[in-house]
């Protein structure tokens, strides 16, 4: 999934300085200002932000990523920003503006590359990479003052960053978790995109959900449908239809040789995917336990660190009542959550009311 836009901060403009003077605290209020200012604004020709690539000795193996400061200040606080289901990574073209405007507030920023995320692919690996570079960028002293650090995840990412927060060693090293449009029960969210019902603390809610979301899931669970023969041609497939380049996608599938390769190919090409749904539900039974372990429902009131929680009113992948449920777990513990009409989980959403923007800064300036 792509990360979430962030183009809508230009309706904000030069009234997010005044409207941050009339909050507080102040200072934190400035800083969110100057942040949303930042990503709104052109990029300066010459910037003072340092991009520095770095590997980080992971205990599964080497992380690529990459941290981003600004070049002559005194270490200040340092934040770990894991990216969403998108196949560029820390290369991702909103991600990029992100962290370099997070670095410009003050902060030392680390994005690091969740390979398998990136793959469209939610595991355990995911999560063992954020615990991994909170412990790295909390010891980057050079960078970093405070002993603890902060995290935010968009998308599945964010989910996993609750779940990695629950570690014992990684929470230690944490000042806050943030999770922007992320998941609270994975397998909820899995059949909302099987069956476009959303399982609410209220009831069950009809909405279509976005189909690049069954492609994921799909994609990820190929093996089950398709036989090992067209396996590699039909995953080089799906992967360049994620990747929006129908060309490639139609030209690999070419090679497609067995029924059964023909008929999700069909699928695929005709929005169907959920005549699936079925085999689907048999697979998501089959990983009940799995997905458990990558959701942080029932164990949010275990963190020991401030949690907040944002998400788009119009998310149609990771639909909001994923943070309204683990809103109402974390009732009586430390949080905040927020759930806006200015985002969606994939494309800008419509303007919105000034006690929405106001909500917005006040909700950034608890991260700043």
């Amino acid at each position: 999934m792509r990360q979430v836009s962030l183009r809508w901060l230009v309706v904000l403009g030069a009234c997010l300085a005044v409207l941050a003077l009339g909050w507080g605290p102040a200072a934190r209020h400035l800083r969110a200002a100057h942040f949303l200012q930042t990503l709104a604004a052109k990029p300066a020709a010459v910037s003072t932000i340092k991009a520095e690539d770095v590997t980080i000795l992971g205990a599964n193996g080497p992380i690529r990523a990459r941290l981003y400061f600004r070049e002559g200040a005194e270490p200040g606080a340092g934040i770990v920003v894991a990216h969403g289901v998108h196949y560029q990574g820390i290369d991702e073209g909103r991600l990029v503006p992100f962290a370099r405007a997070l670095a410009e507030a003050g902060n030392a920023v680390l994005t690091p590359e969740l390979a398998e995320v990136a793959d469209y692919r939610i595991t355990a690996s995911g999560v063992n990479v954020i615990r991994d570079s909170v412990q790295y960028l909390a010891a980057r002293r050079d960078h970093v003052a405070r002993e603890r650090v902060g995290l935010l995840g968009f998308s599945f990412a964010g989910g996993l960053s609750l779940v990695a927060a629950r570690d014992e060693a990684t929470a230690k090293r944490l000042s806050f978790v943030t999770s922007v449009g992320g998941h609270h029960d994975l397998r909820r969210v899995m059949r909302f995109l099987v069956h476009d019902e959303i399982e609410t603390p209220h009831g069950v809610v009809q909405q279509q959900a976005h189909e690049y979301g069954l492609v994921v899931l799909v994609y990820g669970n190929l093996e089950r449908f398709v036989p090992e023969p067209d396996l590699p041609a039909l995953r080089v497939a799906f992967k360049a239809w994620l990747h929006e380049d129908r060309k490639t996608a139609r030209e690999a599938a070419e090679a497609r040789v067995t029924p059964e390769a023909e008929i999700i190919w069909e699928l695929l090409e005709t929005q169907q995917l959920q005549v699936l749904s079925p085999e689907l539900d048999q697979i998501l039974d089959s990983q009940r336990a799995e997905l458990a372990a990558l959701s942080s429902a029932g164990h949010l009131k275990d963190l020991a660190v401030p949690v907040y929680l944002l998400h788009g009113s119009h998310d149609s992948v990771i639909p909001p009542s994923e943070t309204d449920a683990a809103g109402l777990e974390l009732q009586g513990a430390e949080h905040q959550a927020l759930v806006s009409p200015l985002l969606e989980h994939v494309e800008v959403s419509k303007t919105a009311g000034i006690t929405d923007k106001l909500a917005l800064v006040s909700f950034m300036a608890r991260l700043m």
